[in-house]
């Protein structure tokens, strides 16, 4: 697993930052993607990917317990596709 401190203390290394700076910058990356999800606009990195809102709508369920039909209520959530150059890295 990679946490923000991995990805700062890389970014610092390569960039010849501390990792106080590096950090900072990874956080505001990633507050200025939750502040567009929140806009409900998306965000786009070329060569990475896109991260975009999806709403489901509401639809019916089933209790698995007692198999009872529920309601499960519209939500949005957060989506990421990545870009082309990305998929094909992972094939390989």
């Amino acid at each position: 697993m990679t946490t923000i401190n991995d990805i700062a203390a890389k970014i610092a290394e390569e960039q010849g930052l501390t990792k106080a700076q590096a950090k900072l910058a990874v956080e505001a990356v990633f507050r200025t993607v939750a502040s567009a999800a929140i806009a409900d606009e998306e965000t786009s990195i070329a060569g990475f990917g896109k991260f975009k809102v999806k709403e489901t709508p509401e639809r019916e369920g089933r209790n698995p317990a007692t198999g009872a039909t529920v309601t499960i209520a519209a939500s949005k959530k957060l989506t990421f596709t990545p870009a082309k150059a990305l998929k094909e890295a992972l094939k390989a």
